[in-house]
């Protein structure tokens, strides 16, 4: 029998383990021993075998005011294997390698049903508790609430995740790539791919080229697109977009008119545009820069809630659309599989992502990394195994 197999001794016993604690916002985060609660019914606990930063973890961490909360445990791109399950699990089993996403789907719910929307009705929004029970899984030593992070919390040695949020996957895949599909690769990915359904041929615009955006050149590439313009105050993303599909880049700094530089590349303006940034202006940049009649805006970035976007109307009546995307449109129990597949066919990249990977000890050097814009993806290793 596979020793992931075997009984877990720890099964319904909480787990005494170490976490990266965010205590408080912008400072480093504590390497503590923690306990972590055996799983309740529907839930699921993991050990953790590798994780990569976000910006959204970066977002949340320097957060002062609410939807920030401390102390917390940060990290939802991740791989695990399961330790153990609550009562009433039935989709995986002690041992199974499994990804934990933000997202959900119950399967139940008249969204997850659809094949319009990857939405789900029943857990609408990740939880700082579990979602069925309103609870933490989390405390430290002192016995005080460590608060969960976007129903994942994977800097920690072990986590526990309802099971509408864990994908079960091919563990033959490396762990240090498949973490990449919990959250950022897939997001880009799949917004090419099933949100704006780019087709072969066609002209595409990024507006930021960080991993996310990357990731949309890469699901562009994909779909067959002929021309991927990326558009990046930084030069040096051109030489790695490249790697991605990358045909054209457009730096800001040299035009006052962005728009109007794109519409003449592409003959009157880009099939599918995409806003990876977050602000509300390049929304509106982007949406210009897209084409008459057919032309299709997808917002990946979140501004700050509140942010209103303003757009000429008689652009909608020309048929130009914008819509957004969570998670690049993907439903996870069955599109995660579908990357997977493809990576594995040597047809998605996902190597290329990974510029640095460290030890665990180490997480506060890959938030440095990313503020100082330096990696794509850090990959942080649980154990020195």
């Amino acid at each position: 029998m596979d020793d992931e197999k075997l009984p877990s001794e720890s099964r319904g016993k909480p787990i005494r383990c170490r976490a990266a604690v965010s205590r408080k916002p912008g400072e480093p985060l504590v390497i503590e021993e923690i306990m972590v609660a055996p799983p309740m019914p529907h839930e699921v606990r993991i050990r953790i075998i590798c994780t990569s930063l976000c910006h959204s973890d970066l977002s949340f961490w320097k957060m002062k005011d609410f939807p920030a909360i401390f102390p917390r445990i940060l990290g939802h791109e991740a791989i695990g294997v399961v330790e153990s399950v609550g009562e009433d699990v039935n989709e995986v089993t002690e041992g199974d390698t499994v990804i934990p996403t933000f997202m959900s789907e119950c399967g139940e719910c008249a969204d997850c049903k659809s094949t319009r929307s990857n939405l789900c009705t029943k857990f609408p929004r990740p939880s700082i508790f579990m979602p069925r029970y309103g609870t933490s899984r989390f405390t430290d030593l002192s016995g005080e609430v460590l608060y969960h992070f976007l129903s994942v919390s994977s800097f920690t040695e072990y986590t526990v995740v309802d099971i509408a949020h864990i994908t079960k996957i091919d563990p033959a895949i490396p762990p240090s790539r498949a973490c990449l599909l919990s959250c950022g690769v897939s997001t880009g990915v799949g917004a090419a791919w099933r949100t704006a359904e780019v087709e072969k041929g066609s002209t595409v615009a990024i507006f930021g080229l960080g991993s996310i955006g990357l990731a949309v050149a890469e699901g562009a590439r994909l779909c067959g697109a002929a021309r991927i313009i990326g558009v990046d105050v930084n030069r040096d993303k051109f030489e790695i977009g490249k790697k991605f599909g990358l045909t054209d880049f457009v730096d800001p700094a040299n035009s006052e008119n962005n728009s109007q530089v794109i519409k003449e590349m592409t003959g009157g303006g880009a099939d599918y545009c995409f806003e990876c940034v977050g602000l509300i202006s390049l929304v509106q940049e982007a949406y210009a820069c897209c084409r008459k009649g057919w032309g299709k805006t997808v917002v990946l970035g979140m501004d700050k809630p509140g942010s209103q976007v303003t757009l000429p109307s008689l652009d909608i009546i020309f048929g130009k659309t914008l819509t957004g995307s969570l998670f690049g449109g993907l439903k996870p129990k069955s599109d995660i599989a579908v990357l997977i597949n493809r990576y594995k066919d040597k047809e998605l990249q996902l190597d290329e992502f990974v510029t640095h990977e460290i030890r665990f000890e180490e997480i506060n050097k890959a938030f440095d990394l990313l503020i100082e814009g330096k990696c794509l993806r850090c990959v942080i290793y649980m154990t020195n195994e």
